[in-house]
């Protein structure tokens, strides 16, 4: 097991949230489904925790009831190749979710997902700062990050 783990906590949606992330990406699959022994949130004999891996990445899911939901001071960041990723991603994870800007969008269980272009990230590390700057405004008029405008962007004179 990793020595760091993301544990997300769900009111009772912990095993539904897991088999959605891992259908969207490559490399996933339920771990391991763990039931309460009563005592605790929920009854007895429903599912307490999932382990769950998505893109390689391990994550823990808890259902632990209500009063806390996820905030945006957590997100997921996807770093992607291409702009077909990058809709791919888009369209699956806002489904029943609702877009936010700049990339950010909130799935349909609260959690807060960055689908980010690797493209973007060199822009922002360009040594041109004028360079970097016009790509991260273009960055902010955006919801869902298109790589040919941040480019275009990018490369104004």
């Amino acid at each position: 097991m990793p020595k760091i783990t993301p544990f997300l906590w769900f009111d009772k949606e912990a095993e539904a949230a897991a088999r959605f992330y891992t259908s969207i990406f490559k490399k996933s699959r339920i771990k391991k489904v763990v039931h309460s022994p009563g005592g605790g949130p929920g009854p007895r004999g429903s599912v307490l925790v999932v382990d769950f891996k998505i893109h390689g990445q391990d994550i823990t899911a808890l259902n632990g009831g209500p009063g806390h939901p996820p905030t945006d001071a957590f997100s997921l960041v996807v770093l992607c190749d291409t702009q077909q990723e990058v809709d791919h991603y888009w369209e699956k994870l806002t489904q029943g979710g609702k877009e936010v800007a700049c990339g950010w969008l909130k799935d349909k269980y609260g959690l807060s997902w960055q689908i980010v272009p690797k493209e973007m990230m060199r822009m922002l590390q360009s040594k041109d700062r004028g360079k970097a700057g016009r790509a991260f405004q273009a960055m902010m008029k955006m919801v869902k990050l298109d790589i040919r405008k941040l480019k275009q962007a990018y490369n104004q004179k």
